[in-house]
């Protein structure tokens, strides 16, 4: 009932089911409902053929939001809602992996490095060819060369994978991954 109230208030579509991840003109459901006017929308394209995507940016240019809105879509879709677009299609992801935030853990005495690399890892021995992967800003907890390296092994792991992945850096050098791999697609945010 929750849903369809929202969904009467809002221009929220029915998704589709199909092999691939598109969102036409989507937008952040909540960020919606907070903001006094409507978040800007986007569009989102992710297939096999074109299944990792390189986001980056500058800071506050919606990067982190852009992530969180295609999670909650995918979240939506999956348990029967509409969802904030004029046309939406999915993939049934077995499971979504995220990889968001950056501070260290005081309870369990772990740094925000060891703290990534312990979502990496989980990531990597869990995620398969039907997961959604998330991840926003790796490899800033060390130093700038270490955090490229791990960067680069990652997306490398991760592309032999299939699995639908987005993956935000200020790491531009991880751009160039491109030439190597063809399902790899680069994405600016101004």
């Amino acid at each position: 009932m929750s849903f369809a109230h929202a969904c009467t208030l809002s221009d929220y579509v029915r998704p589709e089911f199909t092999d691939t991840l598109a969102i036409k003109q989507g937008w952040h459901p909540i960020l919606e409902k907070i903001s006094v006017e409507k978040p800007v929308s986007n569009n989102t394209y992710i297939t096999e053929g074109s299944n990792f995507i390189i986001i980056t940016g500058p800071n506050m240019s919606g990067k982190s939001t852009y992530l969180k809105q295609i999670a909650l879509c995918q979240i939506m879709a999956q348990i029967g809602s509409y969802v904030p677009a004029e046309y939406s299609s999915f993939r049934i992801a077995e499971q979504i992996f995220t990889r968001i935030g950056m501070d260290d853990d005081i309870e369990t005495n772990s740094s925000t490095f060891m703290k990534e690399m312990k979502e990496i890892t989980y990531i990597i021995q869990n995620a398969n060819d039907k997961s959604l992967i998330i991840i926003d800003e790796l490899g800033r907890g060390t130093s700038t060369e270490e955090g490229i390296g791990i960067c680069y092994s990652v997306c490398e792991y991760l592309l032999s994978l299939k699995a639908f992945t987005l993956f935000a850096t200020h790491f531009l050098e991880l751009c160039h991954i491109d030439a190597l791999y063809p399902n790899v697609e680069n994405n600016h945010f101004e």
